[in-house]
């Protein structure tokens, strides 16, 4: 339980007065432990800590109790997202040589923390995600009258890219994302649409009907399962003089394409083709396992979030707290995937609910022992 305090240690407290009567350290520990256990709302975090406060009062003072979930709830209304932040950037220091080399960016809504009365639309959060340890690195909220654009340098602040592919959909193919990855030491590999306009037009125009001199890498994998069949061919190329010379692209060394064809159990078939630009000279294959990779942030953290962990249906509105709470969440879900059991997410949270030796062996994960 001390990794867990220790964890909160720089989270600045914004409570004054009367209103600090519970120490910010163990409070947000209750609150982390009951989402470890299955948790879901501050109700629950009350509960949680009523049920198990002699086993907390062995690491905790708890001079006043244990908070109520009024308290939580105005608690995490006031305290700010970034600062709380830094427990997420905490936990991942010591398993940095784990993460991989491919860092997801991506944004996702908390549908249910939209103000109708505050005219306030749904606080919506970016976030940068370690594919292949499926753990979640820093998320910055989205500033409710811009886009995502402008909130993705802030988010690089918080992230070591040196060395690593940061992948992002075609909204971040923008001259200025690509030039603060660089700078950062990282490499990119940026998905193109058509409202890229000519870059687009000449990138699938090359790879489509490559002239005669072009030099194209390929490499084809087939998955089959959940009833269907799914070719995917990755093809790169990393001639790109003639495109720096009409576009100018910041770090710009290489172009592809991922040809996906899948055919379903009825029958039906489909073709989607995708195409990217790269600063890294890769690889066909190692080109399509990065952009296989930037699509776990789908399956990895948002189906996680949103079915194990209900965050589609929070309604937590007040303040800071949606932002707060999805930090929280990442941080259980960070520490439920550093435990080497092969368990899905839910049967370790329902299994951390039903027996305290192995919530407690979650948390002992939390620093790696070498």
């Amino acid at each position: 339980m001390r990794e867990i305090l220790s964890v909160f240690q720089d989270v600045e407290d914004p409570r004054r007065g009367n209103a600090k009567r519970h120490d910010l350290q163990e409070t947000l520990t209750i609150a982390l432990v009951s989402m470890l256990a299955g948790g879901r709302t501050c109700v629950d975090m009350e509960d949680y800590g009523r049920v198990w406060e002699p086993w907390l009062r062995e690491f905790m003072t708890l001079p006043n109790g244990i908070p109520s979930h009024d308290t939580f709830s105005r608690l995490f209304g006031m305290l700010d997202p970034a600062g709380l932040q830094t427990a997420l950037l905490r936990l991942t220091q010591d398993w940095a040589d784990r993460l991989g080399e491919v860092v997801a960016v991506d944004g996702k809504a908390l549908r249910r923390s939209f103000e109708d009365a505050a005219e306030r639309s749904p606080t919506h959060l970016l976030q940068a995600f370690a594919s292949e340890a499926k753990l979640t690195l820093a998320q910055v909220v989205v500033d409710g009258k811009s886009n995502e654009i402008p909130a993705l340098p802030a988010l690089l602040e918080l992230v070591d890219v040196s060395g690593r592919i940061v992948t992002a959909d075609a909204m971040h193919a923008q001259r200025g994302t690509a030039a603060a990855i660089v700078a950062k030491g990282g490499d990119y590999a940026l998905a193109l649409k058509r409202n890229q306009g000519t870059l687009h037009e000449d990138v699938a125009t090359y790879l489509d009907n490559p002239p005669a001199s072009a030099e194209l890498l390929s490499h084809q994998r087939v998955d089959k399962g959940h009833g269907r069949v799914e070719k995917r061919t990755a093809t790169v190329c990393h001639d790109v003089d003639w495109l720096l010379e009409r576009h100018d692209w910041p770090g710009l060394s290489a172009i592809g394409k991922v040809t996906a064809e899948r055919r379903l159990a009825s029958g039906a078939e489909s073709v989607d083709t995708r195409y990217y630009i790269l600063s890294a000279k890769l690889e066909a294959e190692r080109f399509g396992r990065t952009v296989r990779a930037h699509w776990g942030i789908e399956n990895s953290l948002h189906w996680v979030l949103d079915v194990s962990m209900d965050e589609d249906r929070a309604r937590n509105r007040k303040g800071n707290s949606a932002a707060c709470l999805a930090v929280v969440r990442r941080l259980a879900l960070n520490i439920a995937r550093m435990h080497p059991d092969k368990r899905s997410i839910r049967r370790k949270f329902i299994h951390a609910q039903r027996k305290q030796e192995f919530l407690v062996e979650m948390i002992r994960c939390v620093r790696r022992l070498e």
